[in-house]
């Protein structure tokens, strides 16, 4: 069974975003991939970006790599997240965007506020279908080009349906189920060709679990629904990731303080999935215990250990701590080593995100020797590879 994380302890990776190379100028805008691939100039620079985004989490060492979302467009705040979905399912009208009200509760001047002004979505005007997604062919054009897995992530359906205004289903729920449905056809195609790993991106039940009742735009019951008909039967064919976090546009904290994720800890079990990663490093590890505690035995954990928030590139004997503090509360077994979120949305380098992938890897590698396990091949921190090493 073709699983990522299958014999490997402690394995290494990353959410799924990298800034993107500033030579990449071309975009793909509500083009389908197929279409704008056949383009010579966007052909070169996407394949060459997919193919620097895997080489750099080579050197790194990661041992389960991403396409770094290479589909996205250089947009203001990473909104291409949720933006490719509704640009590329059917039953959205492209041609006539509009721009939601998502000022509220961010006050004007803030970067929050100007990253809600510029987001431009289209309508809902018909059914929701498939449309020209094609996961499919956006993970073999990173797949073909490495040896390692690649794990392909997507925004979760609710995450999608708030993203625009709606004139067909009659309720939030009808929308959100039949983009669930779109979604699950994709991803099923990804299994059924080999991807290891397919991650679910914030889904929303650790956020609707920290508010009050009457503050939850939908039920909980309704967001595990919805990751479960998003992933159905597919367990087994794949590895199903859930990806938790508390939002990352601009790599900006969404909440004046940092967030708990005891509420909806108990609640996350009933998600269908092997894994369940949590921002960790950015909030001092203030979950770990209770991570450790709750979550069934049979999902592994990722914890994060790189923050994205920051430019500060962690040292390995930072990260190193965190994940022995991790250790305290979940077994090695368990235990998967990734990144709090996303380093591509807006406000990284790539040499900073580099450069954090390499201290991932290097802490992680301190770990693994102090427990008598196999290290990882980190080529970026092997010194026979230093500029202007003397001779010998």
């Amino acid at each position: 069974m073709y699983r990522a994380t299958d014999g490997i302890i402690l394995p290494t990776t990353i959410t799924g975003s990298l800034p993107r190379p500033r030579w990449f100028t071309e975009s793909l805008g509500s083009r389908s991939f197929l279409e704008a691939i056949a383009m010579a100039d966007f052909r070169e620079q996407y394949m060459d970006a997919v193919s620097t985004f895997l080489r750099d989490q080579e050197v790194a060492g990661l041992d389960i790599c991403t396409d770094g979302d290479c589909r996205f467009d250089n947009d203001v705040g990473g909104q291409s997240w949720a933006g490719y979905v509704t640009h590329h399912l059917s039953g959205y009208d492209v041609a006539n965007p509009h721009s939601p009200s998502r000022r509220a509760p961010y006050p004007p001047g803030s970067i929050l506020a100007d990253n809600a002004a510029t987001r431009v979505m289209p309508r809902i005007t018909g059914p929701v279908g498939r449309g020209e997604l094609q996961y499919a062919n956006l993970w073999k054009a990173a797949q073909r080009q490495t040896d390692r897995s690649v794990k392909f992530g997507t925004a979760a359906a609710e995450v999608v349906a708030v993203s625009a205004e709606d004139q067909y289903y009659k309720s939030l729920d009808e929308r959100m189920f039949a983009i669930a449905e779109a979604l699950h056809a994709e991803l099923e195609e990804l299994a059924d060709l080999g991807c290891a790993a397919v991650q679910i991106e914030e889904p929303q039940i650790h956020m609707l679990a920290a508010r009050a009742p009457k503050d939850r735009a939908f039920a909980i019951d309704t967001a595990i629904e919805l990751f479960n008909r998003t992933v159905k039967g597919l367990r087994g064919k794949t590895e199903i990731w859930a990806h938790t976090c508390w939002g990352n546009p601009s790599q900006q904290r969404m909440y004046t303080a940092v967030q708990s994720y005891a509420p909806g800890l108990a609640l996350l079990n009933r998600l269908d999935c092997d894994i369940i990663t949590f921002e960790s490093i950015s909030s001092g590890g203030i979950d770990l215990a209770a991570i450790g505690k709750e979550i069934a035995a049979d999902k592994k954990i990722g914890i994060g250990v790189i923050d994205h928030h920051t430019l500060q590139v962690e040292r390995p004997e930072e990260v190193a701590d965190h994940i022995r503090l991790a250790l305290k509360h979940i077994p090695a077994e368990r235990l998967v080593i990734s990144t709090d979120c996303g380093m591509g949305r807006e406000g990284m380098s790539r040499r900073h995100a580099f450069f954090k992938m390499v201290a991932l890897v290097q802490g992680t590698n301190i770990v693994r020797r102090e427990l008598g396990l196999p290290v990882a091949e980190c080529r970026a921190a092997d010194e026979r590879f230093f500029f202007n090493a003397p001779s010998r």
